[in-house]
């Protein structure tokens, strides 16, 4: 077992999509930071701040951001799509594209815009030649966004972001990302995909802790948003507590009304030097391969249904099937019995590995199948 995720030997933890364990490194980070506010408070504020910048430039290399400037530290996944699908200025008549497989954090935020007359338009990502040409039949000339998640959430499909990053900058239309099925396990870089908006919660793939987020703006994006939360943190001089005038913080950090979860930058921050020691090429090759591997063993079983993309190019760390002769909750229930974390999503069974995660418990995990 990898040194640094000592689970425990009674589990095949297949649940990353979902809420992935700590790091050892990222238990060892949180333990330290307490013992500091036991002993001293915040006397080493100073420091804790240093670790915050760390914290941005890692996420920044992560997203191939061009500057930190364009990094903010949020709560979760659901507020970053709400800063964007509040903060952009609408018009009666406007429409969304996404798709029909979202997670409810990046469907909810834009359906509630429809008191305001905008809709949201849901395309069936199997019903075009692409799943990417699917989204693109539902724009016309009042689409103002297209809002996709990079991996979609149960299936596991990925998505060409590039393509629909091209397309919606040769129409003038902005480009949201929910990356938080993706960040952590795949490349990504906002800048090839011309994206406008990226967000993801840390305890995924980035083997972080629950709230705690990244949302990436570009500046001119970032300009076009009003702010819907005030306090001290997002101000231009967030330092002069006596100045009776202020200005929005010209960065990210305008995002940021009050203090930041220092706790939850401190794990997070841990977790993520473990994905970048790591290398991320490393880590999408290895999930990879878990993946096939688990594809290749549901394909060989004749009780068994692949529900996740068969075409490798389109895989994530995500897999999606059924028994065709059993019910998924039986079949969930039998696994969870005997320690195989995972999750029921999108009318079958999902597994999600991640890079550490050995052959030897994914052989297991499926032995544990075949024997239902």
């Amino acid at each position: 077992m990898h040194r640094e995720f000592p689970l425990s030997p009674d589990l095949i933890y297949l649940n990353h999509a979902a809420v992935a364990p700590w790091p050892l490194r990222t238990a060892q980070a949180v333990s330290r930071f307490a013992e500091e506010n036991i002993r001293y408070g915040a006397a080493r504020y100073p420091n804790w701040i240093r670790q915050e910048g760390v914290l941005r430039e890692q996420l920044r290399e992560l997203l191939n951001a061009p500057s930190t400037d364009d990094i903010a530290l949020v709560k979760n996944t659901s507020e970053a799509i709400s800063l964007v699908a509040f903060g952009l200025e609408w018009r009666d008549g406007d429409n969304i594209v996404s798709s029909n497989e979202e997670f409810p954090s990046n469907r909810i935020p834009w359906q509630a815009l429809s008191s305001r007359g905008v809709a949201f338009r849901e395309a069936n990502l199997n019903a075009g030649p692409t799943p990417e040409d699917a989204l693109f039949e539902l724009v016309d000339a009042r689409t103002r966004l297209i809002t996709i998640s990079s991996v979609q959430y149960a299936s596991g499909l990925r998505l060409d972001l590039e393509k629909i990053g091209r397309f919606c900058r040769d129409r003038g239309i902005w480009f949201c990302i929910d990356a938080i099925q993706s960040l952590g396990a795949f490349r990504f870089d906002v800048q090839r995909y011309h994206a406008d908006f990226v967000m993801a919660d840390g305890h995924k793939w980035m083997l972080g802790p629950e709230g705690l987020a990244v949302f990436y703006t570009s500046p001119h994006a970032r300009n076009a948003l009003s702010l819907m939360q005030y306090g001290w943190h997002m101000v231009e001089n967030a330092g002069d507590y006596d100045s009776r005038s202020w200005l929005p913080a010209r960065t990210a950090r305008r995002f940021e009304c009050g203090s930041p979860n220092m706790l939850g930058i401190h794990a997070l921050s841990a977790s993520l030097s473990l994905i970048l020691e790591t290398g991320i090429e490393t880590i999408e090759t290895a999930l990879l391969e878990r993946t096939a591997y688990l594809a290749e063993a549901i394909a060989n079983q004749p009780l068994l249904e692949l529900l996740s993309p068969e075409n490798s190019e389109r895989r994530s760390g995500i897999i999606l099937f059924r028994h065709r002769s059993m019910e998924n909750q039986r079949l969930y229930q039998h696994l969870k019995q005997n320690g195989v974390i995972c999750a029921l999503r999108g009318g079958g069974i999902r597994f999600s590995p991640h890079f550490y995660t050995s052959l030897d418990l994914l052989e297991r995990a499926m032995d544990i199948v075949r024997c239902a």
